[in-house]
């Protein structure tokens, strides 16, 4: 019997490796592309920053002056110096916290039934139908919508509360759908698992699915109410214009940070004018990173641990 060795085949042609000229030209490649990322990067962080800029520098002073949180604007005109914006402020609050209390709800319980239990039948296919229409829809037409439902045909009167339907008929669909995809990333071996176990599976949902997507859940949640906190739409056809502070959605006009800027600019443009409609547009941005730092905090606590 003969034993033949096979001799090692040399990684080497000629004196160089076979793969130098590929390795460089992929390390070519990566270098380009690396550097196409990292421009394209800064490009998109020269508007962000800039804005940023503009808003601590124009309109941080404004806010620090103690009466901006604790007085409204009566009594004050919009050219003269003083005055605050709780009127404005506390109308955001409350039309936000209306729409949300409504949508977050509604949206959360639509995704889970798409994702859990509907099986392709008509109604999920209805209600995904239904929730792609709305994710395009104008805020205008929601608003417009809602002055005719609301006001035209219920008769009631225009007020925070006819915003707030409006503000949520644009949060609804949002919810959904960022809720949605983050109810499909959970592996399905943890819900095969809890059902193995005898876990009902409305136990599991709440057991397991959920906190498991908490965090992007509530990262979606965050990112619909800072899209209804900055309308404007709504605030100018549902809701009248006022100086005073309204805690009462149903019964007169009620200020919000969108409403104000808009009425300051219809007055006219002047130093004090501009003062407070960039006190106004950083209290807005101010009021949305601290509630997603609040919603981060929250999410970080009772999200489960890996």
């Amino acid at each position: 019997m003969t034993n033949k060795t096979v001799a090692p085949t040399s990684s080497k042609v000629n004196g160089s490796s076979a793969f130098t000229d590929i390795s460089g030209s992929r390390k070519a490649v990566n270098t380009i592309a690396s550097v196409i990322i990292y421009l394209c990067m800064l490009i998109a962080l020269i508007p962000l920053v800039w804005v940023l800029w503009e808003l601590i520098v124009k309109g941080l002073p404004v806010t620090l002056r103690a009466e901006w949180w604790t007085e409204d604007m009566l009594g004050t005109m919009y050219h003269s110096k003083g005055g605050g914006a709780l009127h404005a402020i506390t109308g955001t609050f409350i039309q936000t916290l209306i729409a949300s209390v409504v949508a977050i709800p509604i949206g959360v319980f639509t995704a889970i039934y798409l994702v859990e239990y509907s099986t392709g039948g008509w109604l999920g296919r209805i209600t995904t139908f239904m929730v792609d229409i709305l994710s395009g829809v104008p805020s205008i037409v929601a608003a417009l919508f809602v002055y005719a439902a609301w006001i035209t045909t219920m008769g009631f009167d225009r007020s925070g509360m006819a915003v707030a339907w409006s503000l949520l008929l644009l949060m609804i669909p949002v919810v959904v759908r960022n809720t949605e995809e983050m109810l499909r990333v959970v592996p399905m071996d943890l819900r095969e698992a809890s059902l193995a176990l005898g876990v009902p599976k409305w136990k599991t949902i709440a057991k397991i699915v959920l906190p498991t997507a908490l965090s992007g859940i509530v990262t979606g949640i965050m990112l619909a109410i800072a899209r209804i906190m900055g309308e404007s739409a709504p605030v100018l056809i549902l809701v009248g214009s006022t100086s005073a502070l309204n805690t009462n959605p149903m019964d007169g006009p009620m200020s919000s940070l969108p409403l104000m800027m808009l009425d300051m600019y219809k007055a006219g443009v002047t130093e004090n004018v501009l003062d407070k409609m960039w006190g106004a547009a950083f209290t807005l941005v101010l009021l949305i990173a601290l509630l997603n730092i609040g919603a981060r905090i929250i999410s970080a606590k009772y999200s489960v641990k890996k």
